[in-house]
């Protein structure tokens, strides 16, 4: 039977079941849709602060593996001949080990193929080769740069191959932006095998850390609960920002108490990377002048009194934003410039009180600089020995000063030219930075220690050096 529509019922029940059918499909599409939708734009709940600024960091994070010193190696056994000859001693060589996996390294700037890291000082003091370990597994030999004992602070180099990717640095926090309490991140790569992590508060701005019965005279510490394991000795503390506000280096032991951490703040970072990335160190260039590492931008925090820096103008709290012309960030950076400078003069752009002018730098070699200061401080005149020249006092190129001429008056007229002056208060003179700290910051009066090697002629035939020190008056 057909109704007006000329449709059976059996036709018409079919057809409606068809449009349900179609209906709860579409119903059940849009649903999905905007199921899917949804679930695009919800957040994940495990993600929160400290997980992104973990993945922002861990890029950053290095391994360190040292080996000691190899008796094997001709250098060394060049070191310990001349130590038995000028000390008259019997020297004990050191035991080779293994290279062991002892620390980790933060990358906190880079320039060109170059990047360089920070790290614990007793991470590699005693170590002969070093090796470095990227969390995505690639290995370079890394270069010891400079490091402070005081701070238990080192700074290294490496190299990446052409076609490698860049490094990625970490941001430093400012000085002074800590909070009591805030949460922080310790982050390591003990083992090599991608990093380690470990949260807890920031528990003290200023505390003072002694580690097993060995006093430290480090003020202003970090304190944090966060766990710091040996591994972890040399990388950062962070905020949940992902900014560095501290090298690791020490923990209670269980003896002494659970859960106390501690770590070197950004303060002493930052001055401690400006001391260390000076044209004085990089480039044996005088400027006199010592630049904010961070952060970002360049300011000038010490000038030195008659350097050329203040002859040519720069004063303390002057940003720094070209460099010859070139808009400069980075200490690296800024440090490559200057020293590219044709005869050593560059025109340094700087930013004061919103007014933009350029001041022309002559800067100055340091062992001239050196030489000056010996003169008229000590009354003497040195060469710096170089190539055949050092090989003929069986020493190396650098590590001493020929005395050339004596003031007869001076305060060293007791020396005799001939002698190598080798040292300054203790201080190496292949060090001329030092060395030249040591002189120039004494005031007239004041003693100065010099260590010397004095030639001696055995049985008309064999040069020997002897070891002497003499205590002068600097003028």
């Amino acid at each position: 039977m057909k109704n007006k529509s000329g449709l059976t019922a059996t036709a018409i029940r079919q057809r409606g079941w068809a449009s349900t059918h179609q209906f709860c499909l579409l119903a059940g599409l849009a649903g999905l849709l905007l199921g899917g939708a949804d679930a695009a734009v919800e957040p994940d709940p495990r993600r929160d602060a400290t997980v992104d600024a973990v993945e922002l960091v861990v890029p950053s994070v290095v391994n360190i593996r040292v080996q000691l010193i190899n008796p094997q190696d001709e250098a060394v056994r060049r070191y310990l001949e001349a130590m038995r000859r000028f000390s008259q001693r019997t020297i004990t060589p050191p035991v080779e080990e293994p290279a062991t996996s002892i620390g980790s390294g933060v990358i906190i700037d880079e320039a060109g193929e170059e990047g360089y890291i920070l790290t614990n000082n007793h991470v590699i003091e005693n170590a002969s080769r070093i090796q470095v370990q990227l969390w995505d597994g690639r290995e370079y030999e890394a270069q010891r740069l400079l490091r402070t004992g005081q701070k238990d602070l080192a700074l290294l180099r490496i190299v990446r191959r052409p076609g490698e990717k860049p490094f990625q640095p970490i941001r430093l926090a400012k000085d002074d932006d800590l909070l009591l309490g805030e949460t922080v991140i310790a982050v390591g790569n003990p083992f090599g095998l991608g990093g380690s992590v470990s949260r807890g508060i920031l528990s003290s701005k200023n505390r003072r850390a002694m580690p097993g019965n060995q006093a430290l005279d480090f003020p202003d510490w970090l304190q944090t609960d966060a766990d710091i394991n040996p591994g972890n000795s040399g990388g950062p503390l962070i905020n949940v920002r992902g900014e560095l506000i501290g090298i690791n280096v020490a923990i209670y032991g269980q003896n002494q108490g659970m859960g106390l951490g501690f770590a070197i703040p950004v303060k002493q970072i930052s001055a401690t990377l400006s001391d260390f990335f000076t044209l004085e160190w990089t480039a044996s260039l005088w400027l006199g002048a010592r630049v904010k590492a961070a952060p970002y931008p360049l300011v000038v925090r010490e000038v030195q009194p008659g350097s050329p820096a203040d002859r040519a103008g720069l004063r303390v709290g002057q940003e720094i934003v070209e460099v010859n012309g070139r808009p400069v960030q980075g200490l690296v950076a800024f440090n490559q410039l200057v020293a590219a400078g044709a005869d050593h003069r560059v025109n340094l752009t700087i930013l004061e009180n919103g007014v933009r002018r350029t001041l022309l730098a002559e800067l100055l070699p340091m062992h001239q600089l050196l030489e000056g200061l010996l003169q008229r401080r000590l009354g003497l005149t040195v060469q710096t020995l170089t190539g055949d020249k050092a090989a003929q006092f069986q020493i190396q190129p650098g590590e001493g000063l020929l005395v050339n001429e004596v003031e007869k008056s001076g305060p060293a007229a007791a020396l005799q030219p001939g002698i190598l002056l080798t040292a300054i208060d203790g201080n190496p003179v292949s060090f001329l930075v030092n060395v030249a700290n040591a002189i120039g910051n004494k005031k007239s009066g004041d003693h100065a220690q010099l260590t010397l090697l004095v030639p001696r002629l055995v049985s008309g035939k064999v040069l020997q050096l002897q070891p002497a020190t003499v205590a002068v008056v600097v003028r």
